[in-house]
């Protein structure tokens, strides 16, 4: 992996990231696809789109269809037929969301699998050797996502926890290769929750690994603005500049414009395409609810002047009888629209840092929607 920072205004920053599978411009959004598919779309389609990266999950693919398969068949890029850059969670994010069925212990975290019940251990170095079977370009160590709120001695003890399951990662992804022809890229990730010195002690002491990049999580879980917006300075301030830095799971435009202000590159959300389904569509002057009676008889497109097949092709009242009738077709149409929303949403924000006007920008695209 290459790594190089083109222009900067203030602490935003554009940057190309090089991988074998390709370039990343950040800032940048990655859809997500959890189970090797981003939901209702094609390869091709996000292609079309803008998408240079995507990112799915290890917890799930371990599941279904299995490490064995994905290997025998040459891994996840050839296996989903995706031949641009993948980032996979490490399965720690189902910490959190899936809490009652499993125990977080020292040797790792025992789960009950949502498919059939069976029990199956994840321990750190578990997890690198799924993420080898898998070989996406960037693999997340397993880490310890508490809720919130949460007491501090709890959030300090995960955060503890997550350092030594690191240590246990870095050492098995050290000993071991790629299975595959693309190097991995292993991402430490900041925990702490929304405790300031906890934040930068293991801001801190990650940064002394040296990593090729760094991600910020325990985030969007349901704190305040200013919390979030504190615990990103904190990270970012003891974080190698000369690293990419991703923070994990902020969804919302306001909120991925806010973080690339405070220095962040890379994203990853449901929130477009999880919207997309569900009638609600992002555009300039704020979300759309399509469902709405308003729009039945409404001939314009969603957002004008947008290139997705969505705006070009069809009106809002077509769009309002697809969603009131359940057909397919306007989920397709709805999440293809807000990725193509907000991949040119991180296209905008490039070219505004590289004119020196992200600020001023920023502000007025908040205040619009």
């Amino acid at each position: 992996m290459k790594f190089e920072i083109k222009s900067k205004d203030g602490a935003a920053r554009t940057c190309i990231i090089s991988t074998v599978h390709g370039e990343i411009k950040t800032p940048a959004f990655m859809p997500v696809g959890t189970a090797g598919s981003v939901k209702t779309l094609e390869n091709k389609e996000l292609d079309a789109l803008g998408a240079d990266i995507i990112l799915s999950n290890a917890y799930h693919l371990y599941l279904r269809p299995g490490t064995e398969t994905l290997q025998q068949l040459g891994g996840l890029h050839k296996f989903m037929g995706w031949n641009k850059p993948i980032l996979i969670d490490s399965g720690g994010y189902q910490v959190l969301s899936l809490a009652a069925r499993r125990k977080v212990e020292e040797e790792g975290v025992r789960f009950q699998s949502h498919i059939d019940g069976s029990y199956h251990l994840f321990t750190p170095e578990k997890v690198i050797e799924i993420q080898r079977s898998i070989g996406a370009d960037f693999i997340m160590p397993l880490d310890e996502l508490v809720g919130y709120p949460v007491e501090k001695n709890m959030a300090d003890d995960a955060a503890q926890r997550t350092w030594r399951w690191l240590e246990r990662s870095f050492e098995a992804f050290n000993s071991s290769t790629s299975l595959y022809d693309n190097e991995q890229v292993l991402i430490p990730i900041v925990q702490g929750s929304f405790y300031n010195d906890l934040r930068q002690r293991e801001a801190e002491r990650l940064a002394s690994l040296e990593a090729e990049a760094y991600a910020i999580g325990g985030l969007a879980i349901g704190e305040a603005v200013d919390q979030r917006q504190e615990a990103i300075d904190i990270s970012v301030k003891y974080l190698p500049e000369n690293k990419p830095r991703y923070a994990m799971g902020i969804g919302l435009p306001q909120d991925l414009l806010d973080s690339i202000g405070r220095g962040i590159d890379l994203f990853d959300c449901v929130v477009p395409t999880r919207n997309g389904r569900n009638a609600t569509l992002f555009t300039p002057e704020g979300r759309l609810n399509l469902r709405n009676a308003k729009f039945a008889s409404d001939e314009n497109p969603i957002e004008d002047g947008c290139p997705c097949p969505c705006c070009t092709q069809y009106s809002r009242a077509y769009l309002h009888h697809l969603y009131k009738s359940k057909e397919i077709l306007a989920l397709k149409l709805g999440s293809a629209h807000n990725l193509s929303y907000y991949f040119r949403l991180m296209e905008d924000a490039r070219m505004h840092i590289e004119h020196g006007d992200f600020a001023n920008w920023m502000s007025e695209i908040i205040s619009a929607s």
